[in-house]
């Protein structure tokens, strides 16, 4: 649930069974599904919401260390990027029928509202800026990935329809890096940048995954590791964050057009790349954080409201140890620890009136529902 030191520049997310996006849990059942769970994925959104969450952590304390910034690049090249493969791999069934409209708009819609005016309250409070506008259409922080995987599942019938759909999303992906001036706007940057990523998981098949886990991928995904963190070490001072980000135009970052569609083919490659290499070591097995998966959503919510509390409160600037070797260690371990259990049962239950909100109120039963009851 997928965020830039500026306001507008929000990370994200964002969120397991087979019909399921990977961020979300089980609001969003907009696929069909088996009723199993599948323990790889509840363990994969676990630990890429943890990744998530340390990598948000780092950035009020990242600045003067040059391995937590090359360590965040490396992070934000593959945490996003791997939840929304996961995400389009788990929409392939999405073909628009009522009862997964219902449960776009129960298991996002109203998450985004939600929080979206959640969020405003917590900085008009917490960072004294009464003035801070109510916006539903620029998505604050983290709510970004959230209407992004609402528009992305809307188009799915239509990427399902074309012969070769992932060439045409990094086109427009490419398009929208020359486009100023949308990143506003429901975070269309975003949706638009990422959105390879989410074609190129509808067009996977369970064998795909299994291949990714052979022992080999597992070999090679050590090297590229090392490979990609030494790089990203080397490339640190010499590159902005706000490319990874997408959330802006490559006229915005004052660089020449031509370097948005090659900026945009590179950094899919390698998320890509680093994707593949994540998913590899995630293990298949249950364990002990195989139960947390389903509360991802909870854990991704959430955790922003700690991390904003870093710099709104000026927390840093009074305890400038967090920004020294320990400090980060200390940093780290509590942003997993709370995110960890931000994810727990007792927490996604008590949000449950939020992010799977049943609202049979509020929609018209279809025929095969008032048949069902009928039945009765």
């Amino acid at each position: 649930m997928f965020h830039a030191p500026q306001v507008n520049q929000r990370a994200p997310l964002p969120p397991v069974r087979e019909a399921e996006p990977a961020v979300t849990s089980t609001q969003t059942r907009a696929v069909e599904r088996p009723a199993g769970r599948d323990a790889y994925f509840d363990n994969a959104k676990y630990l890429a919401i943890v990744l998530v969450a340390v990598a948000h952590a780092w950035e009020p304390v990242m600045e003067g260390s040059r391995a937590t910034r090359a360590l965040y690049m490396l992070v934000y090249t593959f945490h996003m990027p791997a939840f929304i493969v996961v995400s389009g791999y788990f929409s392939r069934g999405f073909t628009g029928r009522p009862d997964q409209l219902k449960r776009l708009v129960t298991g996002l819609v109203v998450p985004y509202v939600v929080f979206e005016v959640a969020y405003t309250l917590y900085k008009r409070w917490a960072d004294n800026d009464p003035a801070h506008p109510f916006s539903l259409t620029d998505p604050f922080y983290l709510t970004w990935f959230l209407i992004a995987l609402f528009i992305w599942r809307l188009s799915t019938p239509l990427w399902r329809t074309l012969r070769h759909p992932l060439p045409v999303a990094l086109a427009i992906a490419a398009l929208g890096s020359l486009t100023p001036g949308i990143g506003a706007d429901l975070d269309l940057q975003r949706v638009l940048q990422f959105l390879p990523f989410f074609v190129l998981g509808l067009s996977l098949k369970p064998e795909h995954f299994r291949m990714v886990r052979r022992r080999e991928v597992r070999l090679l995904a050590l090297p590229l590791f090392a490979g990609a963190a030494a790089f990203t070490y080397w490339m640190a001072p010499r590159l902005r964050m706000s490319w990874f980000y997408r959330s802006t135009s490559a006229e915005e970052l004052g660089a020449p057009w031509w370097s948005g569609p090659v900026m945009t083919v590179a950094l899919f490659g390698c998320g890509l790349l680093l994707t593949i290499a994540f998913l590899a070591w995630v293990p298949g097995r249950r364990t002990w954080f195989t139960s947390l998966g389903a509360g991802t959503i909870c854990g991704y919510l959430l955790h922003g409201f700690l991390v904003k509390s870093l710099d709104y409160w000026g927390l840093v600037e009074a305890n400038h140890w967090l920004t020294e070797p320990v400090g980060l260690v200390a940093v780290t371990l509590t942003a997993a620890a709370a995110v960890t259990l931000l994810c727990t049962p007792p927490v996604r239950r008590v949000l449950r009136c939020v992010t799977e909100p049943r609202m049979t109120w509020a929609f018209r039963r279809d025929a095969g529902e008032r048949e069902a009851v009928s039945r009765r």
